[in-house]
């Protein structure tokens, strides 16, 4: 199993930290590595500065405790939209029938704003993703989700907390770094009912 390379988490986390800066009620990101190889048809596949400052965006609705979507998370309403104009990113057009709001882009002053940061985001995506395809993946197996078309790299499952929170993890990515909950400070787990082979 391959590791999120430390370069790549760094800049992830200092990423983040730039966020902050200009939106200081956003969250701790707890495990930058678990914005790896995640995928979501709502928020888009391919892990970006966009995508990025979209997790903001709910991570800035957890901490107001505003509902920003529906449909179990996949349809962004336009309290999303709302919270994702203020941190720069706009939507063109109507809401799509099933994700609703959930493909913003960056609007310009918010491009200029975090020039610095997408650049060292890209150069660190990059070698990640030179580092990650330079396996010989005829010998390899990733399982259903990439045999039909997802590019995410796994099922999520219900990882859970000693608080009894949980969050929805794919098993690989747990099993790189704990995700720590930021309620009680514990790692979230994969309950022993639920087979992560």
């Amino acid at each position: 199993m391959s590791t999120t390379p430390p370069v790549l988490a760094a800049e992830l986390a200092q990423a983040w930290a730039d966020i902050q800066r200009y939106h200081p009620e956003l969250p701790d990101l707890a495990a930058p590595e678990s914005l790896i190889g995640e995928s979501s048809s709502a928020c888009g596949a391919e892990l970006s500065f966009e995508r990025l400052l979209h997790e903001a965006v709910h991570g800035i609705a957890a901490a107001r405790g505003v509902r920003d979507t529906s449909r179990a998370g996949r349809y962004h309403n336009r309290r999303f939209l709302a919270i994702a104009e203020e941190l720069g990113l706009d939507h063109s057009e109507e809401p799509h029938p099933s994700s609703g709001f959930s493909l913003v882009v960056l609007n310009p002053e918010a491009r200029k704003r975090y020039r610095s940061t997408i650049d060292r985001l890209q150069r660190a995506l990059k070698a990640h993703t030179v580092a990650t395809t330079a396996v010989d993946t005829s010998r390899t197996f990733r399982g259903p989700a990439a045999r039909h078309g997802s590019s995410g790299g796994g099922v999520r499952v219900k990882a859970v907390c000693d608080c009894g929170r949980n969050v929805r993890v794919v098993p690989s990515v747990l099993a790189q770094a704990p995700i720590m909950c930021g309620g009680c400070g514990q790692p979230f787990r994969i309950p022993e009912a639920v087979s992560v082979g």
